[in-house]
């Protein structure tokens, strides 16, 4: 009788402890789906119209550097050249693929082809062969547009307000300044 009045209160306890726990483990799940759900709308907050188009800018750089990259890649003679511009395609595709992964957290729409003066540029590269076409590609896709691009990320870095934008910005300037270096080394004669 003893015996059965001590596992009746062993229960009983053991019943009431289990109800708080699972209180206790509601209470910690709520609160984290309350904090996941603040973190995703602190995370895709609309960005400054400044840093949009900061995001913006790097997307289309990336791109118009993949696809002359990829031009040289079939039409360059110099080996010297196609190196370089493999390493563009490799370099810019994962910048490229950050910026994107940034770009759909923040709900922002990217650029997926190059833009009307790269365009042009393309088309003046697939009308030049040989050494010609070397020196075009390395003169415009490799200092030019690395120089300008520095510029703006540069620029950019200065004035970016979002955490994630100006990470992907300090992270992609030393990136970019080395292509430049490489670009202005190779400068075809």
């Amino acid at each position: 009788m003893q015996e059965s009045k001590t596992l009746k209160k062993l229960l009983a306890v053991t019943a009431v402890a289990a109800m708080f726990s699972a209180v206790g483990v509601q209470a910690q799940t709520t609160t984290a789906a309350q904090n996941s759900a603040a973190g995703q709308t602190e995370a895709s907050a609309k960005l400054s119209a400044g840093d949009e188009k900061a995001l913006m800018d790097m997307a289309q750089a990336n791109v118009n550097e993949i696809a002359a990259a990829k031009i040289a890649l079939n039409k360059a003679q110099s080996s010297e050249v196609k190196a370089f511009a493999q390493k563009m395609v490799e370099d810019h595709g994962a910048a490229l693929t950050k910026v994107q992964a940034v770009a759909q957290q923040k709900g922002v729409t990217l650029p997926t082809e190059p833009d009307a003066k790269h365009k042009a540029m393309a088309e003046r590269l697939e009308k030049q062969s040989g050494d010609a076409f070397d020196k075009m590609y390395m003169e415009n896709a490799g200092v030019k547009d690395h120089t300008m691009v520095l510029s703006k990320l540069e620029n950019d870095a200065k004035t970016i307000k979002d955490p994630d934008v100006k990470a992907l910005a300090d992270e992609h300037t030393p990136v970019v300044e080395q292509h430049l270096k490489s670009a202005q080394q190779m400068k075809m004669q």
